[in-house]
């Protein structure tokens, strides 16, 4: 039987207390206190999924990787709300409930059940970690892991089991894919530790897989990629010197090694299987893409997104190195000269940005983030007390900022109010804690008009672990 290092202290990682604790009870509430007024416009449901260990963590914990999902919902119509959260309950969450404690180390610990723990099915496999994201495509509701299956959950947030796409994607698919608005073809990637190392597939409106795992070409080593963008063209992945070291992690080192020699690069894939094309550049960090956009006549594509200057997990937020930069970025790739033009649209802390999905693969108009105001000294990495909206296609104005003050906010995602594709007409959702007292609320601030903060907040009856990533499901028709 597997042991539990005495050395690993969950009391002492900070993305264990605190705000970012986890919470363990599953809550049903018919009925929200509201402070202000939901706008009667808003019918569906706000869901957000992110890192929520079960059991108190064994061997390790890196935050934002490790710890089992759990999906909170708040059901908004006719100016009424309710909630609920619900574990994801893969096989590994079932055994350990089942034993009532984690079975199962951190991904850094490689602390893996035996077959007297957990059944020769279960023995000796990692961990299905779908603690990342959220998404609904093709009418299925998807928990999604870092590359790997994704959980298909039903309509209240019940497991119904593993999604491989009807056995067409079986090592699984990103966290962060990307439905195209026009068409509702959904496309995704998926990295591994064993050749082919990164492998892109195409899923149609109808949830078949249209084209499926696809090897990109010319990858030497084992890397991290976490998000993507798309346009009408290609595929966009942003391939960062994360590299996988397996034989390190077996002797006590980390399991991803940072290697800036390598420098950056990235990958445009045709969407109609052409050749990929190649742009290289200095070393930088990517977590989340904001969009990107083909541009006429050129051909170029930009590519908004936050930039860090390495690869941080779980640790304080990466410093700046000579020549480094942080912060919303804008690329222009070009796909002939194989060239990158950066540049920094923001020095700002922000992360999870966000536009309306409606645009994905277009020119946006407005970006939103959650940002470090500055005014707070002992903030988390993750952890933000503040909103900012860019305009896109002015990007040296001044942004539009709303101070949460004791709240700490998470990723704005938007809600398009029905019948209108005006982005001024909709709404920016968030969860929110209070650092005073944790208690938390989902923030819904008008678009129109964001920097004057909420028009309402919505009292969660549970406490809202900070992060990860969320969306905004109208009701179908």
């Amino acid at each position: 039987m597997t042991t539990t290092p005495t050395a690993f202290d969950p009391t002492r990682v900070a993305h264990l207390t605190g705000r970012f604790a986890p919470v363990t009870d599953e809550v049903d509430e018919a009925e929200l206190s509201v402070v202000g007024e939901l706008p009667a416009d808003l019918d569906g449901v706000y869901l957000r999924n992110g890192p929520n260990p079960r059991f108190t963590p064994i061997g390790s914990y890196l935050f934002p990787i490790d710890g089992d999902g759990m999906l909170h919902g708040v059901w908004i119509s006719g100016g009424r709300a309710r909630y609920r959260n619900r574990f994801v309950r893969t096989p590994q969450v079932v055994a350990e409930e089942r034993a009532g404690r984690a079975l199962w180390g951190g991904l850094e610990s490689m602390i893996l059940p035996d077959a007297d723990e957990v059944g020769p099915d279960l023995a000796r496999t990692f961990k299905n970690l779908p603690d990342i994201n959220v998404v609904r495509h093709a009418g299925r509701l998807l928990a999604l892991a870092e590359s790997d299956c994704p959980f298909l959950m039903g309509p209240e947030l019940e497991t119904l089991g593993k999604e491989t796409f009807g056995g067409a994607l079986p090592a699984g698919i990103t966290a962060h894919p990307k439905v195209d608005p026009r068409t509702g073809e959904m496309a995704v990637f998926c990295y591994a530790l064993e050749p082919p190392y990164l492998t892109w597939s195409l899923i149609g409106p109808d949830g078949v897989v249209r084209r499926g795992p696809t090897p990109v070409p010319a990858l030497a080593d084992p890397v991290m990629i976490h998000d993507m963008a798309l346009t009408d063209r290609f595929l966009v992945l942003v391939l960062a010197p994360a590299v996988f070291d397996i034989d390190a992690a077996m002797k006590g080192g980390s399991f991803l090694s940072w290697r800036p020699e390598n420098g950056t690069r990235i990958a445009l894939i045709p969407r109609d299987g052409g050749t990929v094309r190649w742009a290289a550049d200095d070393a930088f960090w990517v977590w989340h893409t904001v969009n990107a956009y083909d541009t006429t006549p050129d051909g170029n594509v930009v590519l908004d997104y936050v930039q860090w200057p390495s690869l941080n997990l779980g640790g304080a937020p990466a410093t700046l190195s000579s020549g480094a930069h942080r912060g919303l970025t804008r690329a222009v790739v070009d796909p002939e000269a194989g060239t990158v033009h950066r540049t920094q649209l923001d020095d700002s802390r922000v992360e999870f940005p966000r536009i309306d999905d409606r645009l994905i693969g277009q020119q946006h108009h407005r970006t939103a983030v959650a940002a470090d105001s500055g005014r707070v000294p002992d903030l988390l990495p993750g952890e933000y007390d503040a909103l900012r909206w860019y305009d896109a296609r002015n990007p040296t104005a001044a942004p539009q900022v709303w101070y949460a003050g004791d709240l700490s906010v998470g990723e704005p995602a938007y809600a398009a109010s029905p019948g209108t594709t005006d982005a001024g007409r909709g709404y920016w959702m968030t969860f929110a804690t209070d650092r005073t007292d944790e208690t938390s609320w989902l923030l819904v601030v008008p678009a129109g008009d964001p920097g004057g903060g909420p028009v309402a907040r919505v009292r969660i009856p549970v406490r809202v672990p900070l992060g990860l990533h969320g969306t905004w499901l109208p009701t179908e028709e």
